[in-house]
């Protein structure tokens, strides 16, 4: 991102000391429809960290604007960060000798020639957060005491026992994220982590870590991202589940209001569980996005088709379902920040759930609200209080149940 400031900030800088200079140049409105176009995808490229695809786009302008002044500082700013120190030299005598660039960008190719053109080292960001919290139903137990079954016009209640009812408790969380570079053309490697352990009830201790890579590619004015991921999780101690997933996004080149942007998704997830039998599931996704950016705020709001395909005799069989979420996130006063969100998720079954007296199609929507208040202590640290409320209905009445969370939380970041 510092170098996409640099470059358009220095190509305004030169189109402005050119024009006092009366010097022959080739500004953004006078370019053709073709070299416009490049350049356009070129400073996208450039935000996105696919330098050789920017470098190549640079080029062919070049070649085809040869008075475009912007094109060959960016261009020769670029090969500087591809380690490419020869090319980048003599792009910039021949910038001097072609354009007679002002101080102001005279000043960025001499600081651009004392740092050097060694290959910049690969960006890395990471996450740390530390929690404590309570929540109201760590096991998710029924909301309704009692198993209500239907058959035909009767109506009977079943009393549940303890261990069906919702059960409290205080707990610690440690997770992190990771990300770093692994090519110089959007190519970036992935890892995160949680670890989550309840005061008394640890049977329900969980722990998960996810290492995936993704890469980013443009063809035909979409921009398109696609990663891999392997996942494992465990709960009370022991392996609890594996998953593997791949995903595809693509940016479409619509013409869409300043701050907005549309994004479509795919994707495929295997789950398999290492305790449970006939549980193993393959989930199909497809989701459309809209995100909104703006100096103050960001806000985004996606609708997604889910179909749960399952590979054994699970009981309820197969099942289809919908999710819809929105998020908001401004600033407030004193410079903190407070985010908003919720999440709507419907799931219907195909078959049964079981044999009587549960022999019901299983139908659920599970919503969840979420609110936080986030207070930077520092340039990378900063607290963040968090309150989250599930509420699960089902026709089935054992696995209804509603959970209160709240949650505080230290966060340290390298970005």
């Amino acid at each position: 991102m510092k170098l996409a400031t640099l470059t358009v900030a220095s190509w305004c800088a030169l189109v402005f000391g050119l024009s006092h200079a009366q010097a022959v140049y080739a500004d953004e409105e006078n370019l053709s429809p073709v070299s416009r176009d490049l350049y356009l995808e070129a400073m996208q490229a450039i935000t996105e960290g696919r330098k050789k695809d920017a470098s190549r786009m640079l080029q062919l302008m070049k070649e085809a604007e040869p008075q475009h002044a912007g094109a060959w500082l960016d261009l020769a700013l670029i090969q500087c960060e591809l380690g490419n120190g020869d090319e980048a030299e003599r792009l910039f005598q021949d910038i001097e000798r072609r354009f007679q660039p002002p101080p102001e960008i005279m000043q960025i190719i001499h600081l651009r020639r004392r740092i050097g053109c060694v290959k910049v080292a690969a960006k890395a960001q990471w996450n740390v957060l530390l929690a404590r919290g309570y929540q109201q139903n760590v096991n998710q137990g029924a909301s309704n005491p009692n198993l209500i079954v239907r058959d035909e016009n009767v109506i009977t209640e079943i009393s549940l026992t303890p261990e069906f009812f919702p059960k409290a408790d205080h707990y610690s969380l440690l997770a992190g994220d990771y990300v770093r570079e692994i090519n110089q053309n959007g190519g970036l490697l992935f890892a995160q982590f949680q670890w989550h352990k309840n005061d008394t009830l640890g049977k329900f201790d969980s722990s998960a870590t996810f290492l995936g890579i993704e890469q980013a590619f443009r063809l035909a004015h979409w921009t398109f991202r696609g990663s891999s991921m392997l996942g494992v999780m465990s709960l009370g101690g022991q392996l609890y589940q594996k998953q593997w997933q791949v995903q595809g996004k693509a940016i479409p080149p619509l013409n869409l209001p300043k701050g907005l942007e549309f994004q479509l998704s795919a994707s495929f997830n295997h789950l398999r569980y290492a305790t449970l039998t006939n549980f193993d599931a393959n989930t199909a996704e497809i989701r459309g996005q809209l995100q909104f950016k703006s100096s103050n705020m960001h806000g985004t709001a996606s609708l997604a088709f889910l179909n749960d395909h399952a590979t054994g005799d699970r009981p309820g069989g197969r099942r289809h379902g919908w999710l819809t979420n929105i998020h908001a996130r401004t600033q407030l006063q004193y410079g903190m920040q407070g985010e908003l969100g919720w999440t709507r998720q419907t799931w219907l079954g195909s078959t049964p759930y079981f044999a009587k007296p549960l022999d019901q199609v299983r139908e659920q929507t599970m919503q969840t609200w979420r609110a936080a208040l986030i207070y930077p202590w520092s340039n990378q640290q900063m607290v963040q209080l968090e309150f989250r409320q599930v509420k699960n209905k089902e026709n089935i009445s054992i696995f209804q149940y509603n959970n209160r969370q709240i949650q505080i939380s230290w966060v340290w970041q390298n970005r």
